[in-house]
């Protein structure tokens, strides 16, 4: 069964430093992370010590509810060092790989034949059920949990994003195996674009496939639940990357935990923009490879959803590129915002960049302006291709009214969805983390 959505609302932004479909693998790195802060609602227990021998695939961190959802070591080597930041919040596993990598086996599972039980506990043992997030609240679900489906979407229209086309290639088995393995927990929904339908992956999929069609945000998982199957209260959905069907793909295939990912390398500050194969955890200033002098930013994912990190940062759970963009803190301009412009974006029409809608841009990170009174002027329902209200959401999360929020849909909604919002609102307000800390709280209340 395909389901076609035509989306109008959302905004494509078209930014220097694509990734070119080159790829460039990192080599073995002195050390790798294993980091709890990228698995949201993720509290984790240590089952290491510094100075402890792990093999890849063997399980570091487990979680304090149930000790059954385990974190696991991407390589084989030595506890190196336990980081801890504020109250002794547990930031990263640091690992020392082994010159001869050791990894352990759990066996192939026919996932034709296998039981819901029988692929439930092995992603459990993997470290692999971690990397599913649950709708509502964007977290890492409970471990006894069934959803009414499990929703992929295999594009991103993010400026800077992966194109999971050539992520792909070469690894269609693998994908099609790990949405075959998804499919005997529950019904699987995969979103891809009109272009995608007819690619190898994207057949013979053991899942119900939806062709989205329009603007960013129409990649984001949220808005295509919004339009196949709507979240309501009491209903739970689980989510997660195509990347990481692909670890599940080879899981269930080899019998071994390989966390390997074709990540693109973008921004209008990196040297040599390509895709990078390197395993989650990796230092990043060993995926970034050549980089502009100078003061910039690197984060870890796109630059509208992404994370702020360094070059002695690591690799992402969950991040499909890695993008560095200037500061811009060092530029001071005479007249500011008066002068007109032809070389940064506007969505209001402020400059004349407006008449040349294929140009790419360079921005950088600066905000250009302070937070103010939020302006009712719609300007997030231009780009909210949901049918919820963003505005009145926003309004209902910052004065914690949480009957309103649950009426206007905050069950369904993450913070990536409110990305492209949050980049035209006039108002400058930080609406990914408003919304990330009101779904916090209605978790604790609803606890």
């Amino acid at each position: 069964m395909e389901n076609t959505y035509k989306l109008k609302k959302g905004l494509d932004l078209h930014l220097e430093g694509e990734a070119r479909r080159e790829l460039r693998e990192v080599g073995k790195c002195g050390e790798y992370a294993v980091c709890p802060p990228d698995f949201p609602g993720y509290v984790p227990r240590l089952l290491v010590k510094e100075g402890d021998h792990v093999k890849a695939g063997d399980a570091v961190l487990t979680d304090k509810a149930s000790e059954r959802i385990n974190l696991c070591a991407p390589v084989s080597g030595t506890i190196a060092k336990v980081e801890r930041g504020d109250r002794r919040k547990l930031l990263s596993v640091r690992i020392r790989p082994d010159q001869v990598q050791q990894v352990r086996e759990w066996g192939r599972l026919d996932v034709t034949k296998a039981s819901a039980t029988e692929v439930r506990s092995r992603l459990l043992e993997a470290g692999l059920f971690a990397f599913l997030r649950q709708r509502p609240y964007d977290v890492v679900p409970e471990a006894d949990s069934t959803p009414r489906a499990i929703f992929v979407s295999t594009f991103s229209k993010m400026p800077l994003a992966a194109d999971f086309s050539f992520v792909v290639s070469g690894q269609e088995q693998e994908f099609r195996a790990g949405i075959a393995a998804l499919a005997r927990i529950a019904k699987v929904c995969v979103g891809v674009t009109p272009s995608q339908r007819k690619e190898e992956f994207a057949q013979g999929l053991d899942a119900e496939v939806n062709i989205f069609d329009g603007p960013n945000p129409s990649g984001n998982v949220g808005v295509q639940i919004n339009h196949v199957a709507p979240l309501g209260k009491g209903e739970t959905v689980w989510t997660i990357g195509a990347e990481e069907v692909i670890f599940i793909g080879r899981l269930m295939t080899t019998g071994c935990l390989d966390l390997m990912r074709r990540v693109a390398v973008a921004g209008s500050c990196v040297g040599s923009p390509q895709y990078v194969a390197a395993r989650v955890g990796s230092p990043l200033k060993d995926v970034l490879g050549e980089v502009s002098d100078g003061n910039v930013r690197v984060i870890n994912g796109n630059p509208l959803v992404g994370v702020r990190s360094s070059y002695d940062g690591f690799l992402a759970a969950h991040a499909t590129e890695v993008c560095v963009l200037p500061e811009g803190d060092d530029v001071h301009e005479a007249f500011g915002w008066i002068l007109p412009r032809l070389k940064q974006h506007s969505t209001s029409r402020s400059y004349f960049s407006w008449l040349m809608p294929g140009k790419k841009f360079a921005p950088d990170c600066r905000i250009k302006g302070g937070q103010r009174h939020m302006i009712m002027s719609g300007e997030y329902d231009r780009v909210f291709p949901m049918d919820i209200f963003a505005g009145y959401l926003v309004k209902a999360i910052i004065t914690g009214d949480i009957d309103r929020q649950e009426a206007l849909g905050i069950y369904e909604v993450a913070p990536e969805d409110f990305a492209v919002a949050e980049y035209v609102d006039s108002s400058k307000l930080e609406l990914q983390r408003i919304v990330r800390e009101g779904l916090d709280i209605l978790r604790k209340e609803n606890a």
